[in-house]
Formats: C-alpha cells, structure tokens, sequence
C-alpha cells in the first residue's frame, strides 16, 4: 500500500470506530443516526478491502485463469456466463427477502445496540464469509447444490440428513416468503400494477442485451431504470383510477398467480426474465435503501429508542419471547448469517458467473450490501418513539384493539404513547389504526414514512412515502421466491439425479419442467392453505422460520468447513470453522429453548398443553376464537416441537459425521479424493470488480464486450 492508500484507509477505519465508541458509551441520550451510518459503512468498507481479500487470496486462492462452468458448460438456459454487474444485480435481489427488514425491526425490541453489533460483526465474519466460500466451492463443482456437496464431501449418512433438512427447510422458507408478500400486495393495486410491469421490462432487457446490443449493459440499464421509474409511478396513477378494481387482487388470488409465476421463472432460460428482473429489482432496492441513508445524513434524527431496554435482561418481551441470547441472533435471520443465501450461492449464481476472482464482489459484497440493508431497518425502527414501535408490534392480546387500551398497555410496559397520538400516527399515513400491526413490516414502512418526509415533500407526503415503503417491501422479498424455486428445481434434480442419473442434467427439459412442478407445488400448497387459512398452511410453520434459517446456515458453514480441511487448507479452517461454532451454540441453544421451554409462549410442547389443557376445560384462549381453532392450534405446537426437534437432530447428524471427514481427512498422508472439475484455460476476459482496474483495462482492450 502506498501512502496515500494509508492515509484513506486510516480515516475510514477512525469514522468506523468513532461510530462504534458513540453507540455503545452513550448512556442516558438519545443518539443520533448518523453514527450507527459511519459505524456500519467503515466496518464494510474495511471488511471488504482487507478482510474478503485475505480470503479470496489465501484461503479460496481464485485463478481468474481458471474456466468457470459459465464458460465450459454455456448452453444459454442455466448456464451462461453473464456481466458481474448484472450478476451482482440478480444475486442480491434473489438473498434479500423479507429477514433483513424485518427482523432487525422486531430486534429492536431489545434496543438499537444488540442488533446493530450482530448485523455488522455478523455479516463481515459469517454471513459474507459463507456466501462467498459456498459460491466458490460450489463454482468449482459445475454449480453443484449445497445438499448434493454434502452428500458427495461428507458422506451417505451426513449427505441424507443435509439433503433432507435442507430441502425441507428451503420449501418452508419459500412459503413464508411467498406469504409475506401476498399480505404486502392484497388489495394493492398500485403494488401489483407495478411489479407486474417489471415482468415485460425485464424480457425486454433480456432480449436487448443478448440480441439486440449485446455487450451493452449500461444503455440497457439506462433503459431499464427509466422503465421501471415510469412503472411506479403509474402504478400511483392505477390506483386512484377506473383501472384500480382490476389490479386488486385478493389473496388466494395473488397466492396463484404467484405459484404461476416461480413456475415461468424456474424453467424459462435465465438470461430472459430471472436475471434481468433481478438486475431490475436491485436498482430499486439499493435506490431505496440509499435514499435512507441521505435522509438520515440530511435529517440527523436520534435513535429514541435505547440502547438496551429491559426486555433484553427480563426476556418477557412483547414482540417476541426468549431472552437476547440466542433469540436477537435467530430473529435477525438475514440480515447477518442466513442459509437460504447458500442456496443461492450453490444454485443459479455459479453457474452464472464469468471469473473466479469475482467471488469477493458477488458473494461477500453481495451480502454486505443485505447487511446494509438491515442497518437501515433498525435504523428506521429506532428513530419512531418507543410509545408507538411497542403500540404497533405488541400483538392483541397484549395492546387490544383501540387506541385507549394500547396506550394503557405501553405505558404499563415503561413506554409513554397517548390515545391522541396513535389515532395521529394513523392518520398521518391514511390508516385506520396501527395498533397491533405485527411482523415488522408495517413498523419499517412508517419509520421510512418518517425520514423520507423530512428532506422530501414534508409531512403532506407522508403517507405516499407510507404507501411506497409498503410497495417497496413486497417487491424486495418476491425476487428472493422466484430465484429460490430455480434453486430448489436444482436441488431436487441434484438428489434425484442419485436414484436416476438423467434428471440430474440440469437443463434436461423433461427434468426441469417436472422437478419444478414439485418444487412450485410445494411451497404453493402451504402458501395457499396459509391466505385461506389464519391457523392452517405455512401459519403452522411460519414459527419455525428463524431457527430452521439458522440451521441450513449451520449445514452451509459445515459444507464449507470440510471442504476447507480436505483440500489440504486445514491452516485457514477456522474462518469458516468460527462462524460455524457460534451458528451451532445459538441454533441448538434456540431449538432446545423452543422444544423444551416450560414457559408456553416460548416453548412448543408447553404451548400445546396449555391450549390442550384450556380445551379441555371448555375454555377458549386468545388468539383462537371457537374450540375449531384451539384444536388446530395443539395440532400446530405439536407438529412445530417435532419438527424443531427432527431438523436439530438432523443437523447433529451432518456435525457429527463432519467430523468424523474432518479427522481423516487431518490423518490421511494423501489429500483426500476431490470432486472438483478439472482445470480448463478460460478465454473469457472481465474485471474481478464492479470497476475495472488500470491493468484489467489494457488487458481487455480491444476485446469485444470490454467495459
């Protein structure tokens, strides 16, 4: 480094730590924002700069001579080598879901400082650090998916329980997603108007840059951006207009038209509508999640909310239940450290990408930019009086159901809100009430509400901004369905390929169109059962996402790990190694916690006796409202505690048979047989960055398609 390199990272590295020391010695005042801005963006920029290029370099030790699949197994369907910026664009849309906005904004119920320290140190030494090592071993394995990886490098034991907890586990991920956005967009012709266009603008990027101007990434961009601008606002338009009965669709409805639509995109070629789609999505989720930030920087608002409140000591809370350890770790279950990214980063991305060495800026920067993402949601929970944030997230039971009773509540929790402010809170977004609005979702919306109406347009605009947030969420989360049932058709053709070598061909038409059928089928059967059903479909399951996230987390790590240690780097385990350690003691901690928990508001079966015991006293307990719904409700403690049980177990099983790889592959003399593909020279030329050094310039100078 010369010494101006010095100098710039020295000052990046002062404003990160100056963040970091103003949030946690402040006591007794609020603080403002903008430090938890300067904390996380120096932890990023010092991460990526020094930390994923440590890791690219010794530890993966990428070879840009090296041809990806991409290039050696091109066939324009799911493999094709495709510009990093565009890849970036898709990787991103498709691992940012619903976790990292709203999970963080539930975490705040613990204070501001617990999740801010887990979504930054998290993501730079284990979220980040499993996309990125998984996306690489993956890469050099023709794209395999994570269960087959496991099954091939740890063995037919630990191979069959990762391939059944994850398969399990990635189909209640995608129906917890799915449902998540039917609840965004029912009845929301302005959300649906809008993210419907995003569909023929995306075959029209497609098609532009494949045939019409190949090569021309930055003038489809521009066209792109334009497009999907005028798609929102007209979307605004729809809404107030003749048209809007039309784009109002009921949830069954959109529950449909969704399962349709994850079937196109899992089978259609992925240059034609997933990838450019997500490319699409990313300008409007980064433009948003920016925008933030300005108005933060603009604004300057205090974080109201403390550092640490006293449900992160008591463990009572009423958002959630269970104390700071393990459950601020499982509640933020994206925005960190989150498995369902591993199955992006051994699913369409390897088979995608153009150069190794562009690892660093799709896996690691990829998710910094998610764990940027959750920053802003703590950040827009925060900056809301601790009076609301409570009135809104505590569930019925606890707040009721006029503003009277939920300003009682809060104030008894510690918190003060009046009757007077909440109907104003309401008002000032075109609601008819916030109180008990739970999931998070509705809580992000308002604070971003907030901040937006301080630098644009004032409070008049509020409810737009309102309006928009609701809008942008759903968009958010739908790019993580479609990608995700890609993935889960590679997954399934991986494990059937076992029994029937033919099906594991991933673009076999036959294959695919049938193994996405399953997969749509799937999560579409609990999606569906869910919107017609309060108590039934994924609700039952909907409990288990956090911890089951967690877990494949955990089986992603263990993948990466013996991988490490069986490729002769046994010296550089323990980055991968560390990160596992600590998924493995928060997720059996939380599973042990929600199985055996005596307290029924945090254990299962505990729940399930209460409810069983009130049934059988005739008595109906809140949120059930006849003996039907208590009856459902036993059923769903106790197929949840099973479940909880089983993918823990499983997951032992992948550890323990792990080990027993990791120490023969530690005894053996001779490396260990190896299922990575052959080397072949690459002829493709591409940056390894989002910009093109001095020296990637010259070399590609003169070539077709240079940037």
């Amino acid at each position: 480094m010369n010494v101006r390199s010095i100098i710039i990272w020295t000052a990046v590295a002062l404003v990160g730590a100056t963040g970091w020391a103003v949030l946690a010695l402040s006591r007794g005042e609020n603080v403002n924002a903008v430090w938890l801005l300067a904390a996380a963006l120096g932890s990023y920029a010092i991460a990526y700069r020094f930390y994923a290029r440590f890791i690219l370099k010794k530890v993966l030790g990428a070879d840009d001579r090296r041809a990806t699949p991409a290039e050696r197994l091109n066939n324009g369907i799911d493999y094709h080598p495709t510009d990093r910026r565009i890849l970036f664009g898709h990787h991103f849309a498709a691992i940012a879901g619903a976790g990292p906005l709203v999970g963080p904004v539930l975490a705040a119920q613990m204070g501001y400082l617990p999740g801010t320290i887990w979504i930054v140190a998290g993501v730079i030494f284990a979220g980040a650090v499993q996309d990125m090592v998984i996306l690489f071993f993956s890469m050099r394995r023709d794209g395999k998916s994570l269960g087959q990886m496991a099954r091939e490098e740890i063995g037919p034991v630990g191979g069959a329980a990762a391939l059944v907890a994850v398969f399990a586990i990635m189909i209640i991920l995608l129906a917890v997603l799915a449902l998540v956005v039917v609840g965004a967009l029912a009845r929301s012709p302005w959300g649906v108007f809008s993210i419907a266009m995003t569909i023929p603008i995306a075959f029209f990027m497609g098609f532009y840059l494949r045939v019409l101007r190949p090569g021309r990434v930055v003038e489809t961009t521009v066209i792109g951006v334009a497009l999907l601008i005028l798609a929102i606002m007209a979307g605004g338009w729809v809404q107030e207009s003749s048209w809007a009965p039309v784009f109002t669709l009921s949830p069954s409805a959109l529950a449909l038209w969704l399962v349709a639509y994850g079937f196109v995109a899992a089978v259609l070629p992925v240059w034609m509508l997933l990838a450019p789609r997500d490319y699409l999505s990313t300008f409007m989720k980064i433009g948003t999640i920016a925008l933030i930030a300005v108005g933060v920087l603009v604004t300057t608002p205090p974080l109201r909310n403390t550092a640490f409140t006293p449900f992160a000591f008591s463990g009572d809370g009423p958002v959630f239940a269970g104390s700071l350890f393990p459950f601020v770790f499982i509640i933020i279950a994206c925005g960190a450290l989150s498995g369902f990214h591993a199955l992006i980063s051994s699913g369409t991305t390897p088979k995608m990408i153009q150069k190794e060495r562009q690892v660093r800026l799709i896996g690691y920067g990829s998710m910094l930019m998610e764990s940027f993402v959750a920053v802003m949601a703590i950040t827009a929970a925060s900056v809301l009086s601790p009076g609301l944030y409570f009135a809104m997230n505590s569930p019925a039971g606890v707040v009721g159901a006029t503003v009277q009773s939920a300003s009682e509540a809060v104030t008894n929790m510690g918190f003060v809100i009046t009757p007077e402010q909440l109907q104003a809170a309401a008002a000032s977004v075109q609601e008819e009430t916030l109180v008990a609005r739970t999931g998070g979702a509705p809580t992000l919306a308002v604070g971003i509400s907030q901040i937006f109406s301080g630098f644009l347009g004032g409070t008049a605009l509020q409810a737009f901004w309102y309006h928009f947030a609701i809008m942008f969420e759903a968009l958010f989360i739908l790019t993580t369905v479609d990608a995700g049932t890609r993935v889960g058709r590679f997954m399934l053709q991986d494990t059937l390929g076992n029994l029937w070598k033919p099906i594991a061909r991933v673009s076999w038409w036959p294959g695919l169109m049938a193994t996405s059928a399953v997969v749509v089928a799937a999560w579409g059967y609990f999606l569906y059962q869910g919107v017609n059903d309060p108590l039934g479909g994924i609700n039952q399951l909907f409990p288990l996402f956090g911890i089951a996230n967690q877990l494949l987390a955990a089986v992603a790590l263990t993948v990466a790990t013996t991988l490490l240690i069986k490729s002769g780097r046994l010296k550089w385990a323990w980055v991968t190694a560390v990160p596992l350690a600590w998924d493995v003691a928060v997720t059996l901690t939380a599973s042990w916690q929600k199985v055996f928990s005596a307290d029924p508001g945090l254990g299962f079966f505990a729940q399930r006796e209460r409810y069983q015991t009130a049934l059988e006293q005739g008595q109906v307990l809140a949120p059930a409202k006849s003996e039907a719904a208590m009856r459902q409700i036993v059923v769903n403690s106790t197929v949840d505690g099973v479940l909880a049980a089983l993918f823990a177990v499983l997951i032992i099983i992948v550890l323990l048979d792990a080990f027993r790889v990791w120490v023969r592959a530690i005894r053996s003399p001779e490396p260990l047989p190896s299922t990575e593909a052959p080397f072949e020279e690459s002829r493709i030329l591409a940056p390894a960055g989002l910009l093109a050094s001095r020296e990637e310039k010259q070399s590609m100078a003169g070539t077709a398609g240079g940037p």
